[in-house]
């Protein structure tokens, strides 16, 4: 993974960088390792250190993050980076304690930078370790009433020497041998320990509390292009749904109402479906060709807007507005 020291690094007593460490644990809150790989390429090469990051124009930050998702962690990402540089120099705080005290730095994400960048023996519980704990120790009581005896659990299993390598370790094992489906039991190397192997519920570990269904919201989208082909975009508030990102004028389904930006013949394209962490989203999309003025938003044209600075929402909300007016334009867009 292109955030972890590798062996030869370690042999020469090089450390893992607590920035490369924060901005991958980061990515990878809700997030694969798969999906994240590209990002941190791209974010690392951008921005190489945290004080380059600190000083990065927000926008510019939000557009490479686009398609991330939960993007509150982009804008938390923003907020630490240039509390480190204010507070600390530039230099992370190596205990947890130190750690807790940073914008959107929760208590795992401490645990993780102090073990891996400075060996702390932290105790890092995360997904994967949740459930290499419930399946060595057979704990049948669901997440997330569990999680405190997980932890006091992987307490007892973190070493003094190389906690770090412990943590990786524990959320490798997770991630590829003691997955949620059909874990491989046959190669695990800790299978010898399993209480839950031994009892024969390996694979029914860990429990959860059945989730309610998430509800459904409807909302509608405005997107207006003006005959030069700039479209109507407007910057989301900071805070709440997408806050902070670039996005089209929009009613209804984040707690928000209103009119149509601008007054023209607005006209069905057609509906977008989009599922958050706690609800469904079907989303009208209504498009306009028009040189009208804009109640609210801005028109922008390329190069100052492209599809990808925009969020997986609005990307669908683009794309299909835009084969909806070509078909009305006769193909051309």
């Amino acid at each position: 993974m292109p955030w972890r020291t590798g062996p030869a690094e370690r042999a020469a007593g090089v450390r893992p960088d607590p920035y490369r460490v924060w901005l991958s644990e980061v990515m990878l809150q809700q997030t694969t390792v798969a999906a994240v790989r590209a990002y941190f390429h791209r974010f690392t090469q951008l921005w190489p250190t945290v004080a380059d990051l600190a000083a990065a124009e927000d926008g510019a930050v939000m557009a490479e993050w686009a398609g991330l998702g939960y993007y509150a962690r982009a804008r938390n990402l923003l907020a630490c980076a240039r509390a480190v540089v204010r507070d600390h120099g530039g230099v992370f705080p190596a205990s947890r304690e130190g750690l807790l005290t940073l914008p959107g730095i929760g208590p795992y994400t401490a645990a993780a930078i102090s073990a891996i960048a400075h060996d702390a023996p932290e105790v890092v519980l995360d997904g994967n370790v949740e459930r290499v704990a419930a399946r060595l120790f057979a704990v049948e009581t669901p997440l997330p009433a569990a999680k405190p005896e997980l932890y006091r659990l992987a307490g007892l299993l973190t070493p003094q020497r190389r906690p770090g390598d412990h943590a990786q370790a524990m959320m490798d094992l997770g991630a590829t041998i003691c997955t949620p489906r059909s874990p491989a039991c046959g190669i695990c190397p800790v299978t010898g320990f399993c209480a839950a192997r031994r009892a024969g519920i390996a694979a029914d570990l860990p429990r959860k509390t059945p989730k309610a269904a998430k509800p459904t919201r409807t909302g509608t989208v405005w997107v207006a292009r003006r005959p030069d082909g700039a479209l109507l975009v407007e910057r989301r508030p900071e805070r709440g749904l997408l806050g902070g990102m670039l996005g089209f004028p929009g009613d209804g389904w984040d707690g928000s109402a209103g009119a149509a930006p601008l007054d023209a013949g607005w006209r069905p394209a057609g509906e977008v479906r989009h599922t958050f962490t706690h609800f469904h989203l079907i989303l009208q999309v209504l498009v306009a060709e028009t040189a009208a003025a804009p109640r609210r938003g801005a028109y922008l044209a390329m190069p100052d807007l492209h599809p990808t600075d925009l969020p997986t929402l609005m990307r669908k909300a683009h794309d299909l507005a835009l084969a909806a007016l070509a078909d009305a334009s006769g193909g051309s867009i």
